[in-house]
């Protein structure tokens, strides 16, 4: 595998989400619509109609679309799989992301290109024969090695083992982001405690708290210290890019759908912004510090190399929520702008902004866009703050549309 085919895959659990990811400079997208997938109550979701907005907007912008279908299927499910893979087909998505076999069939009734999910857990050369049959690529299990990968990309090179449309099968691996405790993510702790399945994207992700163990017999309680022992740290995989590279892989999956357009930008761009340095020879270990210190500002538990190295799972997160270097605080609304003049208008409906304040703007058209606030002005009036009830004015070169968002960024510590 050449390193100028490898395709870059962005997560995108909203619209702000693909223009963030377009302009970070990823090659492709994937997303979910309705309630069949893995993120359905996790992220504000996209409907069946927007599927060819979607693919209107990624076409535009030379960069494929991949449409997640890799929950659970059960019978009452089938009426909806088949609008959605209609409109799939219709529309020319680039391929379908599955693990479920009633979605895997339809798929090759319908001449739709299909990657075999993660939650197929695919670890070995005899699955892949398997699946090559239905799909061009497939997601391997998150659980193996490099080594182990290698394997599996150098047999298929070796017994050139080709996908329904005749070319060698591709291998997609996940890079960054967040990782379960259990077998790729094929978990039923929720379905068990709460009735509401994580197969079916319904995780309330109770894996994520601390727990007591209660001994039977005595009623004697321990109270597990300093860990969640069921919550493991993020994966990041900045600084062993090369290695997953060399293993023959050809796609690079970054995690996120339920994340923000922030979180969606910056790993893009880091991870773009690596993969280009190791095609031009400048990859080394300042620009591994300084992408990791970008990394670490967004959503993360804490980052480890994953399974990659051969690893046991043991990197667990020392808090219930995420430890990034920066937080993000809600404060209001896009009402107007004024194109001739480039100036940007908000609502303030929380908080309090001042000039010299870093923002972050996010919005389906805009994606994302960060600024220091070296000019403000509040209800019409050059200000150093304002309040609730203001409306806020600056220059910015992006156009902005009604209800687009804007945030305050606030330094984070963690101890």
């Amino acid at each position: 595998m050449h390193i100028e085919q490898i395709e870059l895959l962005s997560p995108a659990g909203s619209f702000d989400c693909i223009i963030a990811a377009i302009k970070a400079g990823a090659n492709s997208i994937y997303f979910g619509v309705e309630q069949l997938n893995m993120r359905s109550c996790s992220s504000n979701g996209f409907i069946i109609s927007d599927i060819k907005k979607i693919k209107k907007i990624c076409k535009e912008n030379k960069v494929k679309a991949y449409l997640t279908l890799n929950s659970i299927i059960y019978g009452h499910d089938i009426q909806l799989l088949k609008k959605i893979l209609d409109e799939a087909k219709k529309t020319k998505i680039d391929a379908v992301i599955a693990a479920d076999f009633a979605v895997i069939n339809l798929c090759k009734e319908l001449e739709i290109p299909l990657h075999i999910s993660t939650q197929a857990n695919i670890s070995n050369i005899e699955s892949v024969r398997f699946f090559a049959q239905y799909a061009e690529t497939i997601v391997l299990a998150r659980e193996l090695t490099l080594k182990q990968i290698a394997q599996i990309s150098n047999a298929i090179i070796k017994e050139q083992i080709t996908g329904p449309s005749g070319y060698l099968i591709k291998i997609e691996v996940f890079i960054h982001g967040s990782l379960c405790m259990a077998i790729s993510g094929k978990c039923y702790l929720s379905l068990h405690s709460h009735q509401s399945s994580a197969n079916r994207g319904a995780c309330i992700q109770n894996c994520r708290r601390k727990y007591i163990v209660k001994d039977l017999d005595t009623n004697e309680e321990l109270k597990i210290d300093n860990e969640y022992i069921m919550s493991p740290k993020d994966l990041s995989t900045i600084n062993i890019l090369p290695e997953i590279i060399n293993s023959g892989v050809s796609i690079l999956k970054i995690e996120g759908r339920s994340k923000g357009s922030d979180y969606v930008y910056k790993t893009t761009k880091c991870y773009k912004e690596a993969i280009i340095s190791i095609k031009e020879n400048k990859y080394n270990r300042y620009a591994i510090r300084k992408w990791t210190k970008q990394l670490s500002t967004v959503y993360n538990r804490g980052f480890w190399n994953g399974y990659y190295l051969g690893q046991k799972l043991g990197e667990w997160t020392s808090v219930a929520g995420s430890i990034a270097e920066e937080k993000k605080i809600l404060l209001g609304r896009g009402e107007k702008y004024y194109p001739k003049i480039k100036i940007a208008e908000f609502k303030i409906e929380s908080g309090t902004i001042k000039k010299g304040d870093t923002i972050i703007i996010s919005g389906k058209h805009i994606g994302f866009k960060k600024i220091k606030l070296e000019k403000l002005y509040v209800n019409g009036t050059e200000s150093a703050t304002a309040n609730p009830g203001d409306k806020i004015t600056f220059p910015l070169k992006d156009k902005i549309v009604a209800n687009d968002k804007i945030y305050k960024i606030i330094k984070e510590t963690h101890v």
